[in-house]
């Protein structure tokens, strides 16, 4: 690794130069590898039809926005985002709103499906996953590799863990947090030295080893490293022959090279963003419905720190060309009234209420409705005097004049999926075959009349609820 890596003056401080001068700077040094191929299980019926990171978030966004603005922030401008499972939302979004619609901003960003190498089985795991692309690798021959996850909510500038990992003249840099004893088994978990050289790691025990000082609480993996990348390449070279290995970053690769070369770890809470006033302490793993949904309800919250308004930081997504949301009365002079809450772009409350809910593009809440702390992905028709609590409503439903969600459980239970801390999830609407295949906003965006799309002609199969759903937005 040479020592000139940074320009003279850049690493003087943790505030570094300006991103153009770091992207031009690093431009070919500096690859980054986006993990977006995860099914994620524990997020269903979230992710029934589309992969992990392109789940909505927010009211704006989806989740692999996250980890590409910050990269796109921090000056790390060469990026591939791995994918696997049901991608072809995801990668409608990245074509829509990151290759294609920011060609000139000095970044290249590439979709990169299975490799498969002559091989039947699609990625094995998170180190395989980067195993089967060091083609793209060897080719830009970089010094450092960038490895992150993409189904996180946070914001971070990478360059003062770049820094960190150079100065400590590590061989690999992993980003961690400390976490409450309770909530780390299904992380992983590092113990350190004094100098944060990790000793010890362990992925999703029952009982991590605890912070020195601190016995409530263990220092966790976020899942986003930083590899030498000539290590890189000796240590996935070699796991790759290992038939005993599941080829995983936190189960197998982490655990075993600790012991032999130079990890150490990087303390998220020391990082700063440009424009905050707020400490940068503030990052969710969203692989739970529970932890989806409070990491929505955070945004309602005052006192958070995640703050998706700065200017400095700006969290990129998709521009759609949408309208402003609307709040207004309806046919009879019936006000409608919005209560600390997030309202998507094209969205209409006409006579309704909603309080501490962050709803998505292209809702339609009618008169009398009540949405009461609950999270609406987009794409949906409320009707007059429905009445929705502590809920999740993906796209393309259509909620029944004085419907009732989250009020009778019997009720509840019989029709919709609930997790285990009693949130409701109304999953997608079932649009047919021939549309299913599309991306999710397109689909609604047609049948909402917004947009007529092409290559939605023809006949179209209908059968049971989702045939109902897909007659009555037509109608409407």
């Amino acid at each position: 690794m040479r020592g000139d890596f940074f320009p003279n003056g850049i690493a003087a401080d943790s505030g570094f130069a300006g991103t153009d001068r770091l992207a031009d700077f690093f431009d070919g040094r500096i690859v980054s590898m986006i993990l977006a191929g995860g099914k994620g299980e524990r997020l269903r019926p979230l992710t029934e039809g589309r992969a992990k990171a392109a789940v909505p978030f927010g009211g704006m966004c989806r989740l692999i926005d996250f980890v590409l603005s910050n990269m796109v922030n921090s000056g790390v401008h060469e990026i591939y985002v791995l994918t696997q499972y049901k991608a072809h939302s995801l990668i409608r979004h990245l074509q829509q709103g990151w290759a294609i619609t920011h060609p000139l901003n000095g970044y290249s960003l590439m979709p990169v499906p299975p490799q498969m190498d002559g091989r039947d089985s699609w990625y094995l795991g998170t180190a395989d996953a980067v195993y089967q692309n060091f083609g793209l690798i060897r080719k830009r021959n970089p010094e450092l590799v960038l490895i992150f996850g993409s189904d996180h909510v946070y914001s971070m500038d990478i360059r003062p863990m770049i820094r960190w990992h150079l100065e400590k003249r590590a061989e690999v840099t992993v980003a961690t947090i400390p976490m409450p004893l309770t909530q780390c088994s299904q992380f992983g978990t590092a113990r350190v030295g004094p100098d944060w050289r990790i000793v010890e790691f362990e992925e999703k025990t029952q009982h991590p080893r605890t912070i020195p000082g601190r016995p409530d609480q263990a220092l966790v993996s976020m899942g986003n490293y930083i590899f030498e990348t000539r290590a890189l390449i000796e240590e996935l070279t070699q796991d790759a022959s290992d038939p005993l290995s599941r080829h995983d970053f936190g189960r197998d690769i982490l655990p075993k090279i600790c012991k032999r070369r130079r990890v150490f770890a990087y303390d998220f809470r020391g990082n700063t963003i440009p424009g905050n006033g707020k400490p940068t302490d503030y990052w969710r793993d969203v692989g739970t419905i529970k932890s989806y949904y409070q990491a929505n309800m955070d945004l309602n919250n005052p006192l958070s720190h995640l703050n998706l308004y700065n200017p400095e930081w700006p969290l990129r997504s998709v521009p759609y060309h949408d309208l402003p949301a609307k709040v207004m009365a309806d046919v009879s002079g019936k006000s409608g009234y919005v209560e600390n809450s997030i309202l998507g772009s094209s969205t209409v409350v006409s006579g309704g209420y909603v309080r501490d809910s962050v709803i998505g593009p292209h809702v339609r809440i009618s008169s009398g409705a009540v949405v009461e702390e609950s999270v609406v992905l987009g794409q949906v028709i409320i009707n007059e005097r429905a009445r929705i609590r502590k809920a999740i409503v993906d796209h393309g439903n259509v909620i029944g004049e004085a419907a009732r969600i989250g009020y009778d459980r019997e009720q509840d239970v019989s029709r919709y999926h609930i997790d285990e801390a009693g949130i409701i999830v109304v999953p997608h609407a079932g649009l047919s075959d021939h549309l299913r295949g599309g991306d999710d906003e397109r689909q609604m965006s047609f049948l909402l009349g917004q947009e007529r799309a092409a290559d939605q002609s023809g006949p179209r199969s209908r059968s049971g609820r989702g045939d109902r759903t897909l007659d009555a937005m037509l109608r409407l």
